[in-house]
């Protein structure tokens, strides 16, 4: 059995930079322990399979994997996925059926191997657990109790679709300094994955708003999470100095790592409600190849 693959790098438009990610079209011959077998062979943060929608109506159904479980939901495979699907069906807009819900994407051509997209969560973020004690994580960050903290931004606890702690520090200075300590992490971060978001205001970043990185002990740092910076709108949609309104933001992340992401992150509120909210960035094709997986 033959299987073909594509690699793109997601959240930026220049090759070998970005979020890795393998898409696998024409996935509706592969069993589930299948594909979680091809994921954990590429051991990317995560490898999507495309396959035929339930619905007609619709682009094409998303399978996301990581190398070790399956997800039902995650921004940069559906970005990644978008651009795939909107360069080959010259399409400006693709639907995407997930298991989190369906998931409408706006895609813009940039040339014949980049493209941007946007799309709306399926699932507007909200608070998901009590937020940690800025003791613990200081202690699991190894930073000081004074650095954790940025403006009208503390610790708490939001999901999309994903859980994720969402840790403000002082400044870009602490971003960079941060030294896991595993002993503390799952004291200090007790719930799902174990996931810390942490990020801070760059005011000195022309071209940026916030700086993030995704920290889970027994990983490799992700260079751009998508569903992690969808979790975040909900906690700058409740600190936003707007009661009805749009707000636009740019993120970066993986530059720690040397693998820079550019996040665009949208949210919109009516009487004080959040109501809308979108994660977009670009992907650009970096190869494609074939797996010979034997008879």
């Amino acid at each position: 059995m033959k299987v073909g693959y594509q690699l793109l790098d997601v959240f930026t438009d220049k090759r070998l930079s970005g979020n890795p990610l393998a898409v696998v079209p024409e996935a509706d011959h592969l069993l589930d322990d299948e594909m979680q077998a091809i994921a954990n062979e590429f051991n990317l943060s995560e490898t999507v399979f495309l396959r035929r929608p339930q619905n007609a109506r619709n682009t094409a159904g998303l399978r996301i994997f990581t190398p070790h479980t399956e997800l039902p939901f995650a921004g940069h495979p559906t970005i990644g996925a978008a651009v795939v699907l909107g360069l080959e069906h010259r399409s400006s807009a693709v639907r995407l059926e997930e298991r989190v819900g369906l998931v409408t994407a706006l895609v813009e051509r940039i040339d014949k191997r980049t493209g941007e997209a946007r799309f709306t969560l399926p699932q507007l973020p909200e608070r998901a657990g009590k937020a940690p004690e800025v003791r613990d994580v200081a202690l699991a960050l190894g930073l000081d109790t004074e650095e954790i903290g940025c403006g009208v931004y503390h610790p708490d606890v939001f999901s999309a679709g994903n859980l994720f702690y969402l840790v403000p520090v002082r400044d870009a200075g602490a971003l960079k300094r941060i030294v896991l300590n595993e002993g503390h992490w799952r004291h200090a971060f007790p719930l799902g994955r174990h996931s810390a978001y942490v990020f801070t205001q760059t005011p000195d970043e022309p071209d940026n708003d916030f700086a993030a990185r995704k920290l889970t002990p027994g990983y490799l740092e992700d260079p751009g999470t998508g569903s992690a910076a969808a979790a975040l709108i909900g906690l700058l949609a409740e600190k936003a100095d707007l009661s009805t309104g749009q707000g636009d933001y740019v993120l970066r992340q993986g530059h720690e790592i040397g693998r820079p992401c550019r996040i665009t992150m949208q949210l919109r509120k009516e009487d004080d409600a959040l109501v809308h909210a979108a994660i977009g960035g670009r992907a650009v094709m970096v190869g494609e190849g074939v797996l010979d997986l034997g008879d």
